[in-house]
Formats: structure tokens, C-alpha cells, sequence
């Protein structure tokens, strides 16, 4: 994603509408993971070791420039992600709830970037493209910036907006109530293991333009913002188009592209465009 398209302000003000704690990290190839976890520091008053906890340890994180920070601390925000925990001088401290992170990723080809791990990338539930705002659009954001009278956004200002953090954890807990058929989860899974070259309609080119197809953790991906969407739209079941909406979102960074396509300029939405075509819709 370019700069510019206010990602830190989208996020804060996320996290300032649940009643959230929002920290902000700009990664670099010098970020260590204590500084985004925490570290051990020695109190002389006491004689005794304390532990601070870092930034990752809030409601909502924007890891900025997450592909330029160095694999440790990559490894350190994997922990964190897929334990919902961290270990400071062999504490374990759990992480607030809800807990949810947000990262943006420079172009591979810039300098300076490192490449992602495939697990890293599993973790998150879906990568979102941000283009610039239409003509329209940024005419409209100038106006409301003149109106301000300020260049910089209070997220304060939604006060009379903002639910709770109990709210967000009922309507978590809600969601996964939202009934899903047999069907739709069928569905679910053969979009998914056809992105892997297998499935009920398998693409025939597949095996030459994917290295490596989505896991069973897509799966469970779009069956859960499935059920959110079906939540939002005041349904208490998935429907088909639930799960379709959502695929290019939930698919393009888990689909490994084999060094023929990239090549070729073949893209993962592409690849994904082809797959919605061939799974029918029960």
C-alpha cells in the first residue's frame, strides 16, 4: 500500500469506536522484539527485576511497514498472534481482549523489505488492497478538513459514537452463533482446496501458476466473516454469497504464486477470479 491513505487514523479511530487501547509501531530491520513485547528492567529501589510490557500489548496494533522488521521480531509478533500471549523473561502474560492487529506491507521490490514467512502471513484473516480515494472522494475529505480547521483527526471527537468493549465481545460471541449449513461449509472448502489443486472442480493449470494453495485456515476464515457479514446483514444463517464476497480477501496472500505466473504478471486475485468461476454456489 502507497502512503497517504490514512491506514493510522482508519486504525485509531477503530480502536477509539470500541473503547480500545491503540498502539502504533513503525517497523524497521532494527526493531528488536522487546521493544514491541516488552523487556525485564532492573529497579535499583527494590533490588529487583520488573517487567515493562511493549506496545503489542493493546486492543488494536498497527504494526507499520510490518515486511521491514528482521525475522526475530517477526517471530516474536507470530508468538503473539497465534497464542494471543508473549513471554517476557519467561513470563507468560496474556494479551488484552479483544485483541486484533493491523499491519501494512511495502511493495517486495522496495528497498529494505523483508519477505514475509508463510506462517506470519496464514495469520491474518485477510489483506485488504487500499487505492487511492476517487475524485470525488478527496474533494469531499478536503472539505472536511476546511471545516475542521485542523490537519490532524481527535478520534476523541466520536465519543457519541464509541460502544464498549463488552459490546465488541458480545457481538464476537454473537457471531459465532450465526447458523452455517452443511452446504456452505462444502462450499467453503472447495474453494479453498482448489486453490491447492484439488477439490470437486479442480483448474487444470493450477499446478503451474501455484507453488503453494491456501490452508484449512482460509476455510475457517470465510466461514467466520461468513457469519459476520450474515450478522450485519440481520440474518441468523450464511448464505453462499457470504463466503463469495469475501474470497479475494480472505485467499490473496495465502496463494504462493509459482515463478512462471509472477512472470507472466499473473495475479492471485486473477487466480482467485478463476476459482469463484469454477466452484458453483450450492
Amino acid at each position: 500500500s502507497v502512503p497517504g491513505l490514512a491506514k493510522t487514523t482508519a486504525a485509531q479511530t477503530l480502536a477509539t469506536a470500541m473503547s480500545g487501547s491503540f498502539k502504533r509501531v513503525q517497523c524497521t530491520p532494527d526493531l528488536m522484539p522487546a521493544d514491541l513485547v516488552g523487556t525485564q528492567v532492573f529497579d535499583f529501589a527494590s533490588q529487583r527485576f520488573t517487567t515493562q510490557i511493549g506496545p503489542i500489548h493493546a486492543n488494536v496494533i498497527l504494526l507499520d511497514e510490518i515486511n521491514r522488521s528482521n525475522a526475530k521480531t517477526q517471530s516474536a509478533m507470530l508468538e503473539a498472534m497465534a497464542e494471543g500471549a508473549t513471554t517476557i523473561g519467561g513470563e507468560r502474560i496474556n494479551l488484552p481482549q479483544p485483541f486484533m492487529v493491523i499491519a501494512t506491507q511495502n511493495p517486495i521490490e522496495e528497498e529494505g523489505t523483508f519477505n514475509l514467512p508463510e506462517a506470519q502471513m496464514d495469520r491474518f484473516m485477510i489483506k485488504a488492497i487500499m487505492s487511492y480515494p476517487s475524485f470525488n472522494e478527496e474533494v469531499s475529505m478536503l472539505k472536511l478538513l476546511t471545516n475542521r480547521g485542523s490537519d490532524v483527526f481527535n478520534p476523541e471527537s466520536l465519543n457519541n459514537q464509541k460502544i464498549s468493549l463488552q459490546d465488541v465481545t458480545f457481538l464476537r460471541s454473537a457471531t459465532r452463533r450465526v447458523h452455517v449449513s452443511e452446504a456452505v461449509m462444502k462450499y467453503a472448502v472447495d474453494i479453498v482446496a482448489t486453490s491447492r489443486g484439488e477439490g470437486s472442480h479442480p483448474l487444470k493449470t493450477i499446478s503451474s501458476l501455484v507453488r503453494m494453495g491456501a490452508s484449512p485456515r482460509a476455510s475457517i476464515a470465510l466461514i467466520r466473516i461468513g457469519q459476520a457479514q450474515a450478522l450485519l446483514a440481520g440474518r441468523d444463517y450464511v448464505i453462499p454469497e457470504d463466503v463469495k464476497k469475501f474470497a479475494h480477501d480472505v485467499l490473496r496472500h495465502r496463494i504462493l504464486l509459482t515463478f512462471e505466473a509472477l512472470a507472466d504478471s499473473i495475479t492471485s486475485d486473477q487466480i482467485i477470479d478463476a476459482i469463484v468461476k469454477t466452484v458453483p454456489a450450492p
